[in-house]
């Protein structure tokens, strides 16, 4: 009698055992295909992305290589940034909230390098690499730096500017955000280009890379300066807003931007702008998570990963708004 109750109750904890297990419709399966997939999401490498701004369409070319990244490396990545690049503060609270939420890497295009260092430091106590991408800082803790060389950049537009102008002449240039060593660097490099051609810098102003601005500064650059022939800008759209203000006055006057936007390149067909200097803002954005995943792993990252630039004219625009497109869908 003992011997068939040990087996009646044996049976029994084992019916509820399995009962327990496998539930309606074979739920312990189910539980073990969740569970796996919640180690596979915490098993991604984090990755966060910090932008000048996400409003404009260069940073957007910078977020679509990053996001591409995401994709083919398998990262759990985010990517923020303030509403416009004059917002310095709003981009090193936004460094903060994500320092907060613990990643495994900062990819970051910081607008004011010195003002972000504290930030910086404050990664690298935790052991995070910060991985700067189109602006570069001076900070020695940096995993790597990859993007455009700015006063190779301005050189490239203001030597292209002078060909377009004669010995002698006025020229403008509209700087970005006061600061924001990217644009400054690029007005240092087309300045030593264009006054070594022989131009004559009449008026250099910053608009803060705003299209809006750049009209603005350029209808007071024109009042000062009627007989200006050339404008270098430091990025396209305050290229495309300073063309307005001459637009606007019926006035010839050969502008020249930076970044090479799609804006930028159908401007330059429709013969509007004379031409901009292209940076590769998707392989910035792609090559910034994709060495931060290396960083990750432990692997070795270059401390220097120069993007390259490229000079577009109306020659070349054709083709390069065909790439632009293609990677923008």
């Amino acid at each position: 009698m003992r011997t068939l109750k040990k087996i009646s109750v044996t049976t029994c904890v084992l019916g509820l055992l399995i009962t327990t297990l496998t539930g309606c419709g074979g739920g312990a399966a189910e539980t073990s295909k969740e569970t796996q997939v919640a180690k596979g999401q915490e098993g991604k490498p984090k990755v966060a992305v910090v932008l000048k701004t996400v409003s404009s369409q260069y940073w957007k070319f910078v977020e679509a290589g990053a996001k591409k990244a995401f994709q083919d490396l398998g990262v759990e990545g985010t990517v923020v940034g303030p509403a416009s690049e004059s917002q310095i503060m709003e981009q090193v609270n936004m460094m903060e909230d994500v320092l907060n939420q613990k990643p495994d890497a900062l990819v970051v295009a910081p607008t004011q390098p010195a003002t972000a260092i504290p930030v910086f430091d404050r990664y690298k106590q935790a052991g995070i690499p910060v991985l700067l991408v189109d602006s570069d800082a001076n900070w020695t803790d940096k995993t790597a730096f990859i993007g455009t060389d700015n006063t190779t950049a301005g050189k490239t537009g203001g030597e292209a500017l002078a060909k377009m102008l004669k010995k002698g002449d006025k020229v403008a240039l509209i700087a970005g955000a006061l600061g924001n060593p990217a644009t400054d660097e690029r007005i240092k490099g087309a300045k030593e280009a264009l006054t070594s051609a022989g131009m004559v810098i009449a008026a250099e102003q910053p608009a803060d890379s705003d299209k809006d601005k750049a009209m603005s500064v350029m209808e007071n650059m024109l009042q000062t300066n009627p007989d200006i022939k050339g404008v270098f800008s430091a990025n396209d759209d305050m290229a495309i807003g300073a063309l307005r203000a001459v637009t606007a006055k019926g006035l010839d006057i050969k502008v020249i931007g930076t970044d090479g936007t799609i804006e930028a390149v159908e401007s330059i067909l429709s013969g509007k702008l004379a031409g901009s200097v292209a940076q590769s803002p998707y392989n910035m954005g792609y090559k910034g998570v994709e060495n931060a995943v290396k960083a990750i792993k432990g692997e070795a990252v270059e401390k220097r990963i120069d993007s390259g630039v490229e000079m577009i004219t109306k020659e070349n625009a054709q083709k390069k708004l065909e790439f632009l497109k293609s990677i923008s869908k």
